[in-house]
């Protein structure tokens, strides 16, 4: 084997790498978000799980992604260890399609419509379609699609060079030798374990592997020991994302390893018990891609089926490795556990990350908004326990703001959907006018504490005032923040006729104020209080609009707030007018 073939086999193993990783990419773009989602919700019951985690990683080609992932989820406490555990056997068991995919590569028939079932037959056409689709359609799934065919016929084309490439070694003593000393099956497992750990993916070693059957030196009896080994250097991957974790997160991990570690013992007394007994007799033949799949298919079936009934043992297990402590058992508040869900694990499927990005971010804006309707009950009923807990979601609001903030900015230069695009854009632009919208909803609780502390009050009609203004400003804040989290401009219309009401009751409670200020039936220092609730309406009245017309430009692709009045049609001012003349009625002071 000369130079220019070891050249041609790096170049060959490139391709594969990288089609793999544009495969993978693809399927996950392609998907939405969706199967993750699912392998979140669904995972009641062992054998549900087991399907789902083989069905998910079937799709996004990777059981490390899906390992990552729950570890991720457990992490976040989105999902429970040992639900965990059956998702993680299937994934074991999904991560063999990428190897019978593979196997068709060695197809070797004259026939030629059995000539058209190997991948460098229709690869071509296939990487045709895909590179016309990106060039000539703008539509994302049209383009995820595409990207796809691209992966796929990247990923044969690869296959075939590394192929073509190591059939040389066939001829060369020093590599038959080399095979010989991995048919001890201790050192096999390693080399298996080490080459999967250093690519971060069994299906790419496997893959490897299969690419060396062209040589016709790999026999079963090497092979079998290396994806016994590879199963178990997978689990590389997710050991290093569970660094910094919490313990349930690496518990996680840890039962990948187990499982892997136990699933290989198990085999390899079945395995070569029944070869000491009976003698396979295929254990000196030269191996096939299609054989490998069976293989790798076989174990990881073996294993799961083997330990699916004791998966309470390798709870327990990962419980023993990695002990529980008293802290543990301490209840978080509830903003804390959503942050957590803000994992940078997800960061690796911006679909995944940015679901969860909307879950914490509708939090927040639930938080802001409970946070306002505290802050204006206040004028029924005042408590301190009421204030200081208006405070303290203020503070959750901040805390929110300080993470989203981060991690939309870190979520932002990962490639994304154009709908995950703009509604990353959207938050992005928004969280602070959430947070504002708590900060007055403190500078109103502060008002009616400080009235509380001087046994002050608000004369009848003054109180009947604010009750009006105050529905109306619960009305918008309502509206809005529906409009924001459901990112539907429907009632954007509403919100400015909302918007146009609120001005015209603070002007007539500041004026009705100042007659009664006259005749003596009010003082001025109620009067300065007065005036800070009425501000403080009036400015979460401006935030609610800044996020409903963000909204709707950001989804029209434009961010020229100032510019949105300009362009109403005629019919759409019309519709606001209408609307706020109906606003004035329903809501007239007394």
């Amino acid at each position: 084997m000369d130079f220019f073939s070891v050249l041609t086999m790096v170049g060959g193993l490139a391709l594969f790498l990288y089609g793999m990783h544009v495969l993978g990419e693809g399927l996950s773009k392609a998907s939405g978000g969706r199967m993750e989602q699912i392998l979140e919700r669904l995972t009641s019951g062992r054998l549900r799980a087991v399907f789902l985690g083989a069905a998910v990683t079937a799709v996004i080609q990777s059981s490390s992604a899906t390992t990552v992932m729950v570890v991720g989820f457990v992490n976040s406490g989105i999902m429970k260890l040992s639900s965990a555990i059956g998702i993680i056997m299937g994934a074991n068991i999904g991560t063999t399609v990428t190897s019978w995919l593979l196997s068709l590569s060695g197809i070797d028939n004259g026939n030629f419509w059995v000539q058209l079932l190997k991948p460098s037959s229709f690869s071509p056409v296939l990487a045709i379609a895909g590179v016309m689709t990106l060039l000539f359609s703008r539509k994302d799934g049209r383009r995820n699609i595409a990207t796809i065919l691209i992966g796929f016929a990247v990923l044969m084309f690869g296959m075939d060079t590394m192929s073509g490439a190591v059939k040389p070694l066939a001829d060369v003593p020093e590599f038959a030798n080399l095979l010989l000393v991995f048919r001890n099956p201790f050192l096999g497992i390693l080399a298996g374990a080490v080459l999967t750990a250093i690519l971060q993916s069994s299906s790419a070693s496997v893959g490897i592997l299969q690419a060396l059957c062209a040589t016709g030196a790999v026999s079963y009896g090497t092979a079998v020991p290396i994806i016994l080994g590879q199963n178990i250097g997978t689990c590389v991957t997710a050991l290093l994302s569970s660094v910094g974790t919490s313990k349930n997160a690496r518990r996680a991990a840890i039962v990948h390893l187990y499982f892997n570690l136990i699933g290989t013992a198990a085999f390899m007394a079945v395995f070569y018990g029944l070869h000491q007994t009976i003698g396979f007799s295929f254990i000196n033949q030269a191996a096939q891609p299609y054989g490998i799949a069976i293989a790798h298919s076989v174990f990881n079936i073996f294993a799961t089926c083997l330990l699916l009934p004791f998966s309470d043992v390798l709870e327990k297990l990962a419980y023993l490795t990695i002990k529980e402590d008293a802290a543990e058992h301490a209840i978080m508040r509830y903003v804390e556990e959503d942050i957590r869900t803000l994992d940078s694990r997800f960061m690796n499927n911006p679909a995944l990350a940015m679901e969860q990005c909307r879950k914490v971010t509708a939090h927040m804006a639930d938080t802001a908004r409970e946070a306002c309707g505290r802050a204006v009950g206040l004028l029924y009923h005042y408590t301190e326990e009421e204030v200081e807990r208006v405070r303290q979601m203020e503070e959750d609001v901040d805390r929110y703001e300080d993470v989203l903030g981060t991690y939309l900015l870190r979520l932002s230069g990962r490639e994304l959907a154009e709908r995950d695009s703009r509604t990353l854009t959207l938050y992005l632009h928004s969280i602070g006018d959430l947070e504002r919208i708590s900060d007055h909803a403190v500078s109103i609780a502060q008002a009616y504490r400080e009235m509380a502390d001087k046994k002050m009050a608000f004369s009848n009609k003054a109180q009947e005032e604010l009750a009006v203004f105050t529905r109306a400003v619960e009305r918008i804040l309502t509206l809005s923040l529906d409009v924001f989290v459901r990112e539907d401009g429907a009632f954007v219309y509403e919100v400015e006729a909302l918007q146009s009401l609120v001005d015209r009751l603070a002007a007539e409670v500041r004026k009705r104020h100042i007659k009664r200020l006259r005749k003596g039936k009010c003082t001025i220092e109620l009067g300065f209080l007065l005036s800070d609730i009425v501000t403080a309406y009036e400015r979460i009245t401006a935030h609610c609009v800044h996020i409903a017309v963000r909204m709707v430009q950001v989804q029209e692709d434009s961010l020229e707030m100032h510019g949105y009045s300009d362009e109403l049609e005629e019919q759409d001012r019309e519709r606001i007018r209408l609307l706020y003349e109906g606003l004035v009625q329903e809501f007239l002071l007394p």
